[in-house]
């Protein structure tokens, strides 16, 4: 995201976008360009580190430089163990990362803190695309003041330390393209300002915890990683304006509580998780999103003519499923709609409200090929192709509404979270990775990961 500019308040967080890109491999080692007895090192390392010493941040570091500011001498401490940590640098971003001015090192923001004008405190750290490669130390939760912490793009592996909790201050996490591994690191949910949350294109793994959805946050990227189990009905409490599962192996169907997200769902991209079910016809509640993306998956049945309540939407895919029935012309008029497929189903034709849509070459988008239409469309399934599917359509109306049951009873009955108020001043190893484009631009203003030779 580039620096800071100077204004930048110690619990505000830059715009940022995401482009989401879904690279076609993964690098089977933890870390790239490192030997499998590097990655052995590193883990064993970044284990001996982790040992505890009772309930607070163990400082292993022999600090001899003297810092008068009490922030910034633990900032200090911190800077200095994530260096400590750091197997490679080759582009010595960390190199003058040595002496008390913290507020001169490489990729740290500096600000008055908000309790003492005359006093500076570290509010980011960007380490974007460093190129460095290492562990995340538990000293990193000594960063208390910080707002911004931005990692992605980089070779850091193990785990993330319970003590980034202790960030109280942290408004916006970004490790994504990263090596880092594990279950869903539940310490992020204990950060108590976080708003913006970014794991894609790392190697976690299991489920995704129901109390994911109940934090107020505004973005959620989690995909191009190896989650598992189903969605969490929670997800219909979610106050974020952008969540993008893609790239995982979730399962399960779309949970029926997620038209309970209208309110502030944007962007909702589930893209190549083996979604199975049909499409919930809660989906078209979701009346402000423009970006609807569920391609890619096993979804079937037909495709719900409540799907003609998103008024706002720019983007919808729906290729790439098993989707029967025919195209509702409800659909394909959708008003602010420039971009719609419906490719490679299962689907017998269209409503005549498609043919405007199929006329208007220049600004709008409309792909049908690999369906069962016949000889009406161009491009379509044989009939030895479509019969299996077609002779046994899946009637959703005798299916049960499913998802990811809440962890438990308490956490079902709770209270929704508060709107979050804006801030004061590889894809799975068990199914084919799907390349797409960048074409889903949002209001964060990010660039993608780069493509790192071993991709």
């Amino acid at each position: 995201m580039g620096i800071l500019p100077a204004a930048f308040p110690v619990a505000a967080a830059a715009a940022v976008v995401v482009a989401v890109l879904f690279f076609s491999t993964l690098v089977s080692s933890p870390c790239l360009a490192l030997t499998s007895h590097e990655v052995a090192a590193i883990t064993r390392r970044q284990l001996a580190n982790l040992e505890r010493h009772g309930d607070h941040v163990h400082i292993g570091i022999d600090i001899k430089v003297k810092v008068s500011n009490p922030r910034l001498a633990a900032a200090h401490r911190a800077l200095r163990a994530l260096r400590e940590a750091l197997y490679s640098d080759p582009g010595n971003f960390t190199g003058n990362w040595a002496g008390p001015d913290v507020c001169s090192y490489n990729g740290v923001r500096c600000v008055p803190s908000l309790d003492n004008s005359s006093a500076s405190t570290v509010a980011a750290l960007d380490m974007n695309a460093a190129d460095v490669a290492g562990y995340l130390p538990r000293e990193i939760g000594l960063l208390s003041d910080l707002a911004v912490l931005h990692l992605n793009s980089n070779r850091f592996c193990g785990v993330i330390p319970e003590e980034v909790k202790d960030m109280a201050q942290l408004y916006e996490l970004d490790v994504s393209n990263n090596r880092l591994v594990g279950p869903f690191p539940d310490a992020v949910l204990r950060v108590p300002r976080l708003s913006y949350l970014d794991i894609r294109f790392n190697g976690f793994e299991g489920p995704i915890p129901p109390e994911l959805f109940l934090k107020p946050y505004d973005a959620i990227f989690l995909n191009n990683n190896r989650f598992t189990s189903g969605i969490p009905d929670t997800i219909g409490r979610s106050t974020a304006s952008v969540i993008v599962l893609a790239n995982n192996d979730l399962g399960g169907c779309i949970p029926a509580t997620i038209g309970q997200a209208a309110a502030t769902l944007d962007q909702f991209v589930f893209i190549n998780n083996s979604l199975t079910g049909c499409l919930p016809v809660e989906s078209g509640l979701l009346a402000n999103a423009t970006v609807f993306d569920v391609s890619h998956n096993l979804l079937a049945g037909s495709i719900p003519t409540t799907l003609d309540g998103l008024a706002k939407v720019e983007q919808l895919d729906l290729s790439h499923n098993t989707f029967t029935g025919i195209v509702p012309g409800s659909v394909c008029e959708l008003p602010a709609l420039t971009n719609l497929s419906v490719s490679h189903n299962f689907l017998a034709g269209e409503d005549a409200g498609c043919n405007a849509l199929l006329a208007a070459k220049r600004d709008k988008s409309f792909e049908d090929e690999a369906n069962c239409m016949g000889d009406t469309r161009p491009m379509q399934k044989s009939s030895g192709e479509c019969a299996p599917v077609v002779s046994h359509p899946v009637d959703c109306a005798m299916t049960k509404p499913c998802g990811w049951p809440a962890s438990s009873e308490k956490l079902a009955h709770s209270p929704p979270p508060p709107i979050a108020s804006p801030p004061p001043a590889a894809p799975p190893p068990t199914h084919e990775a799907v390349i797409l484009p960048p074409i889903y631009t949002s209001k964060y203003q990010s660039p993608p990961p780069p493509q790192f030779a071993g991709y």
